[in-house]
């Protein structure tokens, strides 16, 4: 499956979030609860960070997600630790590994740029989500940060 690193800004990259966030305001488990917080473009360029499509054969965007790198003491010990953000798949991808094919790919990317731990968080009621979380090998941890919207905090330590 081929990957593209675009900016966020990206007209591919804003209609992926796009259909995101309405999909998880459509379905966040309590009405009118979930708040939109849009990725700060900034933090998504390297060397900070980076925003990622998959692509299916046709060279069509199926996927985005991002990394960004956190504070080392974020998990309350020196580390070098980068966030998996934005991870979602279109209809026409889900099915066929996109969704397990771009975690990895992201996690590829933030270990090429030095992470030692990636971290994420989410909400219990992605219920493929968090299976796909836990089955790459992430494991819960207590909160790393104030996101209204999560009630699941994972940890993955690379290599």
């Amino acid at each position: 499956m081929p990957f593209e690193s675009v900016p966020v800004t990206d007209a591919r990259a804003q209609e992926l979030l796009t259909e995101y966030f309405e999909y998880r305001s459509a379905t966040f488990p309590v009405a009118d609860g979930y708040v939109v917080k849009l990725p700060d473009p900034a933090v998504f360029t390297p060397p900070l960070g980076e925003f990622v499509l998959a692509l299916d054969d046709d060279g069509r965007a199926i996927g985005c997600g991002g990394i960004r790198r956190l504070a080392d003491d974020v998990l309350g010990s020196p580390r070098v630790v980068w966030e998996v953000k934005h991870l979602w798949v279109r209809d026409a991808g889900r099915g066929r590994g996109t969704g397990r094919a771009l975690l990895a790919e992201l996690e590829h990317r933030a270990a090429r740029s030095g992470a030692t731990t990636v971290v994420l968080d989410t909400n219990a009621s992605l219920v493929a989500a968090n299976r796909l979380y836990t089955s790459s090998g992430y494991v819960s941890i207590p909160a790393y940060n104030d996101n209204g919207n999560a009630t699941t905090w994972f940890r993955k330590d690379l290599g």
